[in-house]
């Protein structure tokens, strides 16, 4: 199941003061990319992630992201959605059957 997590920052984080937290943050993004949970990973433009996950539940995903270090110390926290596959294009084909096989 794709997972997509969008992070909020909390209000009046010191981030100087939070470099080693980052760093470990760092280090634990790396380690869940490798193992196949974490697919990518970007900045938006106010510099929040955006996360795309491959995981058998949202509650998965959210259990990932909960040991991520900034989201232990509560300086951040994520919107997590499940991404389910675009179905809209069913509007554009008409609904056609295969012919019965009477002989099967």
């Amino acid at each position: 199941m794709k997972i997509l997590a969008i992070e909020r920052e909390q209000e009046g984080v010191n981030w100087d003061a939070e470099k080693e937290t980052l760093e470990a943050e760092a280090k634990q993004v790396y380690e869940l990319y490798f193992s196949g949970y974490l697919r990518e990973i970007y900045f938006n433009e106010h510099y929040c992630a955006v996360i795309s996950l491959e995981c058998e539940s949202k509650e998965k995903a959210i259990e990932l992201l909960d040991t991520l270090p900034l989201a232990k110390k509560k300086l951040i926290k994520f919107e997590v959605m499940e991404l389910r596959p675009y179905t809209g294009y069913q509007r554009l084909m008409k609904a056609t059957k295969p012919p019965k096989d009477e002989n099967a």
